[in-house]
């Protein structure tokens, strides 16, 4: 199949790119250039910005695009309107943040809203609803043609935001380490891997709709995460689990300074770790061992320089501190 992809250099969308190459699909990239340059040599590459020129789509056919760089509806609606008369189907790669509830939402819950459709600013109140208003806009040009994939947080190498990263790093580094809220506690997520080769089964099958993407609910822990990191890095890591309420009330923000954490006692995050999958699991979705993503993960961790400036996570000193306050 002839395939066009929409970045295709980062994260999910390089593992697009290496399923598909697997697969024998013929494949383009566009893109500006600016992330990955020289990164799949011998793959067609067609330069510009999605949002201000897309001259270098004219004349050409594909049988499907995948968008795994949309945003802003207003950039998703041009690509849309560009490619809607020469591609058989539109992938469109949005999250789980659409719903209007951070719940256990299925695929028919409603989805958020903004008070202003053209903003372009990107915060935790507004990626949601614009993530939701890309879907509508590229549904509305691709009508009964639109593939709609809501993933959860996706995880493994070439991460570029370090939001799972940082607990096969740290747990890896041994030591006393700060473990957030109830090791039972269910988390979600999917390896980029997993969801790029199912992704390439949902075009060679045509097949179309919404579909929710991430691990089964409490098919994972938070001490199972940790447990599995320490088993594969052979790491003396010995965790010690803070009450979430002592978490928040030293300042310790969930999601950012505690990757995969989610406060339990937040009401508005009820459910966030409950997300329904059943429908892409029969359409064909699995999921690779826990070890499998967390090894994969530290190899390419060792290959990133010894400086990089991590942008998830606590600094080893502020750990320190949290530590010996808690225990105090």
């Amino acid at each position: 199949m002839k395939i066009l992809i929409l970045g295709g250099t980062r994260f999910l969308g390089r593992a697009i790119v290496d399923a598909a190459l697997s697969a024998g699909h013929t494949l383009t990239l566009f893109n500006r250039g600016q992330s990955g340059p020289g990164l799949f040599p011998n793959v067609e590459t067609l330069r510009g910005d999605r949002t201000a020129d897309l001259s270098a789509l004219a004349g050409r056919s594909w049988d499907a695009v995948v968008d795994p760089s949309g945003y802003f509806p207003r950039a998703v609606g041009a690509s849309a309107d560009a490619l809607r008369n020469h591609v058989g189907q539109y992938v469109f790669i949005s999250s789980i943040s659409v719903y209007a509830k951070p719940s256990a939402s299925g695929e028919d819950d409603p989805v958020g809203t903004t008070d202003d459709p053209t903003v372009e600013t990107i915060t935790g109140g507004t990626y949601g609803p614009l993530k939701a208003l890309c879907e509508q806009a590229a549904a509305a040009r691709f009508p009964g043609r639109a593939l709609l994939v809501r993933p959860g947080l996706i995880v493994g190498p070439h991460d570029p935001t370090d939001r799972f990263s940082y607990w096969p790093w740290r747990i890896a580094q041994g030591g006393d380490v700060l473990g957030p809220g109830r090791p039972e506690r269910g988390i979600q997520v999917i390896d980029a891997r997993d969801l790029a080769e199912w992704i390439l089964q949902m075009i060679e099958t045509s097949t179309t709709g919404v579909f929710n993407a991430t691990s089964p609910a409490r098919a994972i822990t938070l001490g199972e995460l940790l447990d599995t990191a320490r088993r594969v890095s052979g790491s003396d890591a010995r965790v010690t689990w803070a009450a979430e309420g002592w978490l928040l009330g030293q300042g310790v923000a969930a999601w950012s300074d505690m990757p995969v954490w989610v406060p339990e006692s937040d009401p508005e995050m009820a459910g966030f770790f409950e997300v329904p999958v059943a429908r892409a699991v029969a359409a064909g979705l699995t999921f690779r061992p826990l070890e499998a993503t967390i090894h994969d993960t530290l190899a390419w961790l060792a290959t990133r320089p010894t400086d990089h400036v991590w942008r998830a996570g606590l600094t080893r000193a502020r750990e320190a501190a949290l530590l010996a306050a808690f225990r105090r």
